[in-house]
């Protein structure tokens, strides 16, 4: 028992030598790392001291300029003084300037609330002006699909069709065997609306309708007020006007 004993112990006494001994490797190599910081150091001291000794040779030591010393650092207060001063001047500027922008802001804020209202007023009027264009052709049209002296098999009206990201409504269509007439009706007539009719819309109208690829197609605008510059840019573009006279719509052909 003693032996086994005696046996333990020193087989413990070695496991305790060999992790010291390796404490000892980790706390030289860390003595050495330690030492070598330590010298770059001293390197960089003695460029230090260096650099001092160039200061005070070039200032005649520094005990022998305080008074020099003592009126930059003066100077340099002043500067400061004085620059606060601007600061909270312009810092004081600063709070008016976002005190009148905040006040803008509230102002813009109220006129977009009312543009927005007169938005949605005059949108709602444009639309149903538009709609009332629309009907009153539509009926009248339905009632005699005759249009420049020509017989109509059937109407139809807000005719959309997409194809190959292509997408275009048409307010009126007249059909027959071998003619078609596409009629865009606004309430008042525009430049812009003569451009877009003879250019996108008859452009797309052909892309989109490969059935009528053989007919003979026919521009018409119909609308309740034209100006007579926009009328004659119609009449040359070879576009037929439609106007409404009382109850009933006057045809003019190109």
């Amino acid at each position: 028992m003693i032996n086994e004993e005696l046996q333990t112990i020193l087989a413990n006494l070695a496991l305790a030598q060999i992790r010291t001994e390796e404490q000892l490797a980790k706390t030289d190599a860390q003595l050495a790392k330690t030492d070598a910081q330590l010298a770059k150091t001293d390197a960089q001291l003695a460029k230090t001291d260096a650099k001092l000794e160039k200061l005070a040779d070039m200032y005649g030591g520094v005990s022998n300029n305080q008074g020099w010393l003592e009126e930059q650092l003066a100077k340099t207060d002043a500067q400061l003084a004085k620059t606060d001063a601007q600061l909270a001047k312009t810092d004081a500027q600063l709070a008016k300037t976002d005190a009148q922008l905040a006040k803008t802001d509230a102002q813009l804020a109220k006129t977009d609330a009312k543009l927005a209202k007169l938005a949605d007023m005059y949108g709602g009027v444009s639309n149903n002006q538009g709609r009332v264009a629309e009907e009153f052709f539509f009926n009248s049209l339905k009632r005699n699909p005759v249009l420049n002296g020509i017989q109509f098999d059937f109407i139809e009206k807000n005719v959309t069709r997409s194809k190959g990201g292509i997408e275009e409504e048409y307010d009126l269509l007249l059909v027959n065997g071998k003619e078609i007439y596409i009629v865009e009706v606004k309430y008042c007539l525009h430049a812009k609306d003569v451009e877009r009719m003879v250019g996108r819309k008859s452009d797309n109208f052909k892309k989109l309708f490969s059935e009528y690829r053989d007919f003979q197609i026919h521009l018409a605008l119909a609308s309740f007020a034209v100006h007579d510059e926009v009328k004659r840019q119609a009449l040359d573009q070879g576009i037929t006007l439609l106007q409404r006279r009382g109850d009933v719509f006057e045809t003019i052909v190109a």
